[in-house]
């Protein structure tokens, strides 16, 4: 089975995972980029090595990042290898609802598909970005490691899709006009009146707003109540936070959750930048199982 020999299939994912070392066992990484002020750089993907806050503190400071979607050579680069020494994939995918990323490793995988008709490869659209693919990427990797088939695996992924909840909030509407989520009159008034937008990935993988608060304090507690009434008792449920060099922030908000849930797993970490460039410093999320989004 290539390099994960005791796995049943191989798990892939990009940048936007956000995922830390210790969850990157059984998960490969396809590396994203971006221009920071025009200048080109290159994320390889595991958050440890992101010097969050140099980034962010640059976006504070008016440097400016852009980004585009992975492209379809790129899938092709690294899932051939695979495929070559008889592994079947399943990537997933950040949502198609803000990123063309997912068809373009939809139509890779068509033409690999058609180059090596044995092999088995399934893009998992998680509607989600951040850790919002990057649980989905965890539970993959769960489920090649017990060795459940490749096919039986995609269609379990697929139906976790509409449970993985992912709120947040940012502390700068500005990042979110710029990428036409709010009308700059709204941006004008958010940062006046300090007015947090809470906002969530929806069904369709579009960022909407679900609700508004006054202050970093009730934004945080927004995201606490949104956890305790959308979490499910699922095994494996695995809780992660990500946050937009603002640490002290996101350790108030895990202190809360295990409050909460003592038991489970909390994972906290910088926010990476290929979606970090849209919500900007101060972004605080988080991300779960839930009964719905």
């Amino acid at each position: 089975m290539g390099f994960f020999m005791s796995y049943s299939f191989v798990v892939f994912v990009d940048g936007c995972a956000n995922l830390p070392k210790e969850l990157l066992d059984g998960i490969k990484l396809i590396p994203t980029d971006y221009l920071l002020d025009d200048v080109p750089q290159k994320y390889l993907g595991d958050v440890d090595h992101f010097d969050g806050h140099t980034f962010y503190e640059g976006l504070r400071n008016g440097k400016v990042a852009k980004t585009s979607l992975l492209n379809t050579n790129l899938f092709e680069e690294h899932f051939r290898p695979e495929l070559e020494q008889g592994n079947d994939i399943i990537y997933i995918s950040m949502s198609s609802g803000i990123s063309g990323t997912y068809n373009a490793a939809r139509l890779a995988a068509e033409e690999l598909m058609q180059e090596f008709p044995d092999r088995f490869i399934h893009i998992v659209d998680s509607y989600g970005c951040g850790f919002g693919n990057g649980i989905l990427a965890i539970r993959a990797s769960s489920l090649a490691k017990n060795g459940v088939d490749v096919k039986e695996a995609a269609t379990r992924l697929d139906s976790d899709v509409p449970h993985i909840c992912q709120y947040f909030t940012v502390d700068d509407l500005e990042f979110l006009r710029r990428t036409g989520r709010v009308s700059g009159v709204a941006s004008t008034i958010g940062t006046v009146l300090s007015i947090k937008p809470i906002l969530f990935g929806d069904s369709t993988g579009h960022i909407v707003s679900c609700s508004k608060v006054r202050g970093r304090k009730q934004a945080i507690s927004a995201l606490v109540s949104k956890y305790k009434e959308k979490v499910m008792d699922v095994p494996g449920q695995h809780v992660c936070i990500s946050h937009g060099d603002c640490l002290e922030d996101a350790k108030a908000l895990r202190d809360y959750i295990h409050e909460i849930s003592p038991d489970t797993p909390i994972t906290v970490a910088q926010h990476e930048p290929f979606s970090g460039a849209h919500v900007g410093p101060g972004m605080l999320g988080l991300f779960f199982y839930g009964k719905e989004r």
